[in-house]
């Protein structure tokens, strides 16, 4: 098993760095286009529809990105990209879906809500996928290698929270929701963050760092919506009656088992910087 998800984990890393680093903007915004079609049909696992519903789902989703991609090109890197109409067209995604994040799932993991029906789950998913969506391929106007280090203030509070879960984690901070996570290993990622964003600053964009405490609330911020992204996935795989996303990625699970915390991430990182920058 460890074996496969070295594998899994080294082959995903190579595809990734290729991707990001050699496609030109349209080649990266349709490449994210298609890989939503995956994350559209595993969100409809968490609605547990039929295979063929999953399927439809998905299809749905990937024509949305696409057809985003084909009729907004300037606010998706293309010809004519710019900050403003970056804006203009990112906020009317985004700040739904900071509202969403910030403002009701907290209490949506305190009462372990289901997901409500198929319009309620196909509005939430919406809230969920469409901004992530948008966040990869916008925040990549500000470099390959902006958007490696933005991506890994998630992946640093994951080793973080993993190592200091194990040395020091007793008390569990989700017990009926995600078992394995405990206040260690939330405070554990707190600091990995802290300490990764404070070395990687200069690769991070302005717009979260106008001084420097206000930089350190930012990445603290960051990390609770990271362990809020993790936990709302783990909690509807749990309802789904799912133990991965799906099962793509050998020892992995699936697309959205590894974009869990970025859902909730990236677009409020978009939301400050063209906020600050239109």
């Amino acid at each position: 098993m460890l074996k496969t998800r070295v594998i899994t984990a080294l082959c995903l890393l190579a595809g990734f760095l290729a991707a990001v680093f050699l496609l030109p903007p349209a080649g990266w915004a349709w490449l994210v286009a298609v890989l939503s079609v995956i994350a559209g049909w595993e969100w409809g696992g968490f609605m547990k529809l039929s295979r063929n519903g999953r399927v439809v789902l998905g299809v749905m989703v990937g024509c949305l990105s696409g057809m985003t991609v084909l009729l907004f090109p300037a606010a998706m890197g293309g010809e004519g990209w710019s900050e403003a109409l970056a804006w203009k067209f990112g906020r009317w995604l985004y700040v739904p879906a900071v509202v969403f994040w910030l403002l009701l799932l907290p209490c949506w993991l305190w009462r372990r809500w289901p997901l409500p029906g198929t319009l309620g789950g196909l509005l939430v998913g919406a809230l969920v996928l469409f901004p992530t969506f948008l966040a990869f391929v916008q925040l990549r106007q500000l470099g390959p290698w902006t958007l490696v280090s933005i991506l890994a203030l998630v992946w640093a509070a994951d080793v973080a929270a993993y190592f200091s879960g194990r040395a020091f984690g007793k008390r569990k901070l989700a017990p009926n929701i995600s078992p394995g996570k405990t206040w260690a290993g939330a405070w554990g990622a707190v600091a990995g963050v802290l300490v990764y964003g404070f070395m990687a600053k200069i690769w991070l964009p302005v717009a979260l760092q106008p001084n420097l405490p206000l930089f350190a609330a930012v990445l603290m911020l960051l990390t609770a919506l990271s362990i809020v992204g993790d936990l709302f996935e783990s909690l509807l795989k749990r309802q789904a009656g799912l133990k991965d996303s799906s099962n793509i990625l050998p020892g992995h699970g699936g697309l959205l088992d590894r974009i869990d915390s970025q859902t909730s991430t990236l677009p409020i990182v978009a939301l400050l910087w063209l906020y600050s920058a239109a």
